[in-house]
């Protein structure tokens, strides 16, 4: 069957193909065996520039072909498919995803000056150097993308912008799904904001760990080659080579591994992801619920059905759409931090074919994170609809009627209004009365009945707008 986004067999690159085309940028085998042949030749001229090493330097001129060659076409990154499964322009079938691209750079250097040097392409490394590098370098471009386009977005432009413009407005709040002392649809928007934000900050700030070691961790075959060189500083520095002065996640060296790096910063990096979409499920379905009580009311969009047969429906889809996608995607970064860390013994390759579908969590967290922009943007807070839901529920200011009288040292006020308003109907009138009939001073009194469902909300205004 033609391949098209109809045949496809994942929604990513199905259905949502056009909310998702930029991250192919990241986890496509294309931008994989880019990322590979960035590695090898950045490694290559790094080898050149280093003493007492036995290959020659090479000019301005060697080193712009080598930073070139990355910037490869379809018809480039076919060949090296093609060295990998059948063989190409006399290079036999490799079966080896990285020994390709080594072949692959090899034959282009062959119509240049760097041919005497070619034999120094992959000196010395195991193809788990090349690969957990080039990983490393994808999985932070789609996490630097990430924050800036979904998640910034949700927080500053979205979330914050509701905190600010209502931090006053009061809103019923709901502990076990029953009423409870009031808040403000802005301080209950500031939660998220501010969970968000320090999730965000965390992952940004983490380094990833990378190894570049050889075949078991030792540095074994470059010593042996060139004993003379400090290996491990060398590789340091490369590895530092590839960080940009303004890029928060940093790439560091992990000097001690196996064959492979262990994958805990990866663990920690996809349990961070999965907090993140936890915080967004959690707030998905407290919009969802706010627009069921009609709090928040969707604009309806022209030709747009809401239902096949109900044709007043509007349906917050877009949350739900956020929801689901979600939670796959933090089924597999669960997974992620599962799976990465174990390798039996030095080394196993179970771990390549699970690195090859990060491109599906981060996909499904990026349509998670633009359903919910979509959404937010049909949305219309009803501050009225709240206030005539608090107004409903004039029990609520019982906490603060029962607080206030034991700094009188009231005898058991709590009891007192739990007997007056547990499971009961009561009014503002009721409260007034009952205030009456206390044995507290005037001014006492007068306070008390100042407590009312819109104005019990203690420093929700002020926790919103900090």
């Amino acid at each position: 069957m033609e391949f098209d986004p109809l045949t496809s067999i994942s929604s990513v690159d199905g259905r949502y193909r056009d909310a998702s085309t930029e991250l192919a940028e990241y986890f496509s085998e294309f931008a994989l065996i880019q990322a590979r042949i960035s590695v090898e030749c950045r490694y290559l001229i790094a080898l050149s520039e280093t003493p007492n090493l036995g290959i020659r330097s090479f000019t301005a001129a060697e080193k712009k072909i080598l930073n070139n060659l990355s910037g490869i076409s379809l018809d480039d990154a076919r060949v090296v498919k093609q060295i990998e499964k059948e063989g190409y322009n006399g290079i036999p079938a490799t079966n080896h995803d990285v020994k390709a691209v080594e072949y692959y750079i090899k034959d282009r250097l062959a119509g240049t000056s760097l041919v005497d040097v070619s034999e120094w392409v992959h000196f010395a490394t195991t193809s788990e150097d090349t690969d957990n590098v080039a990983y490393a370098l994808l999985l932070r471009g789609a996490l630097e993308d990430l924050d800036a386009d979904e998640l910034t977005p949700i927080i500053k432009d979205w979330l914050e912008d509701l905190c600010k413009k209502y931090a006053a407005a009061p809103m019923l709040a709901r502990t076990h799904g029953q009423p409870a002392s009031p808040t403000t649809f802005g301080k209950e928007m500031k939660v998220y904001a501010a969970r968000l934000r320090a999730q965000v900050e965390s992952l940004m700030a983490r380094p990833i760990l990378v190894k570049f070691s050889g075949a078991t961790g030792n540095w074994s075959a470059h010593v042996a080659a060139a004993p003379d060189v400090d290996w491990m500083e060398f590789s340091r520095k490369f590895v530092e080579s590839l960080n940009g002065k303004n890029q928060s996640i940093k790439l560091a060296l992990n000097d001690t591994t196996t064959q492979i790096e262990p994958h805990d910063t990866y663990a920690e990096m996809f349990d961070n992801l999965r907090r993140i979409n936890v915080i967004l499920i959690g707030l998905s379905q407290d919009i969802w619920r706010y627009i069921s009580d009609g709090w928040i009311v969707q604009k309806a969009k022209a030709g747009e059905v809401g239902s096949s047969t109900m044709p007043h429906k509007v349906n917050p889809i877009d949350f739900e759409n956020a929801e689901g996608n979600f939670g796959i995607a933090n089924a597999l970064f669960e997974h992620f931090s599962r799976k990465l860390p174990i390798s039996r013994l030095q080394r196993d390759l179970s771990d390549s074919t699970v690195k090859r579908t990060f491109g599906l969590a981060f996909g499904h967290t990026t349509l998670g994170c633009k359903a919910l922009l979509r959404g937010a943007n049909k949305l219309n807070i009803n501050t009225d609809a709240m206030q005539a839901e608090l107004e409903k529920h004039p029990e609520v200011v019982a906490e603060a009627i029962q607080t206030a009288l034991r700094r009188e040292n009231v005898e058991v006020p709590y009891e007192q209004l739990k007997q007056m308003t547990r499971g009961r109907q009561v009014t503002m009138e009721d409260f007034s009365k009952f205030i009456d009939g206390l044995d507290v001073s005037a001014a006492v009194k007068k306070r008390l009945k100042e407590f009312r469902p819109e104005n019990y909300i203690g420093l929700a205004e002020k926790i919103a707008g900090h």
